[in-house]
């Protein structure tokens, strides 16, 4: 049985300054670290916030050269904990990659300070908002093609980020595929946050019996963006066991491996499923 951890959320606010955004990440880890948390998860979009599409396409640079990557690999190493880059805006590698389109990419480093997991967002947030607000994420973002579950030292880590919460689908997969803790890093705007966030995401935890752990961006962006904020920390039953409110801060928990086990336990819903034909 995999020992207990603490897991700590760090909800930000980002802007357009890189160099402000991780100076004020890069003190929220400590903070967590500080108050014993082995396992530190950030929002999306954690090292810039509220571009548009071209602003976003001239920042841009392939992941080993993005100036976050050093930055957070040292902080993980230094502080001794696993650490969840959110995610980070990256120019596709490659020859055929397309260089008008971007990744928005997930990273898990070990408390070593190495990159162990890399996971490109699959669903793309190409919405309209009651009240005016539209998105087309898939105008500047390749979407990902591969579900990922990374081994920590207390169990599987599925890796998601944001607009894929709508896709039981996909957890339900990580679940089966060995995940015991889902990341759900996030930019959640605030309209639909208000309506969506805590019901999706504490169906996520009770669907696949994990732990789901929401880092979330807050507050006013550039560009109008607003960001809900509420991170939360639930565990496999449902009950929420940390939240912020909508302001930068961490929050955080005392996570139990084996609670994931009893709860599948009790309710196998993961063994139950069916094959059925769909309707006509």
């Amino acid at each position: 049985m995999s020992p207990s951890f603490r897991a700590a959320c760090v909800q930000t606010s980002s802007q357009l300054d890189i160099d402000a955004n991780l100076e004020a990440d890069s003190a929220l880890v400590r903070e967590a670290a500080e108050d014993g948390a082995q396992m530190v998860l950030m929002p999306e979009n954690v090292s810039l916030m509220g571009t548009k599409r071209e602003q976003a396409l001239e920042m841009a640079v392939p992941e080993a050269s993005h100036r976050a990557l050093p930055v957070f690999t040292e902080l993980a190493r230094e502080k001794g904990v696993w650490l969840l880059v959110g995610s980070l805006s990256v120019r596709l590698d490659g020859e055929n990659a397309p260089q008008d389109m971007l990744a928005n990419r997930s990273l898990l480093i070990s408390d070593e300070g190495e990159v162990v997991a890399r996971y490109d967002k699959i669903h793309m947030f190409d919405v309209d908002i009651e009240g005016g607000e539209s998105h087309r994420e898939s105008e500047t973002y390749r979407p990902g093609a591969q579900a990922v579950v990374a081994a920590t030292p207390w169990g599987g880590l599925g890796m998601t980020i944001c607009y894929d919460l709508r896709f039981p689908y996909l957890y339900r997969s990580l679940a089966k595929s060995g995940a015991h803790f889902l990341t759900v890093p996030a930019a959640f705007t605030r309209v639909s946050g208000r309506a969506h966030w805590h019901l999706l995401l504490r169906a996520r935890a009770v669907e696949t019996g994990c732990y789901v752990f929401a880092p979330a961006q807050c507050g006013d962006h550039a560009n109008d963006r607003q960001t809900y904020g509420h991170s939360l920390i639930i565990d496999p039953w449902g009950k929420v066991l940390a939240e912020a409110g909508e302001t930068p801060c961490v929050i955080a928990a005392d996570i139990d491996p084996s609670r994931v086990a009893a709860v599948r336990a009790m309710i196998p819903s993961l063994e139950h499923d069916r094959e059925f034909t769909p309707s006509a």
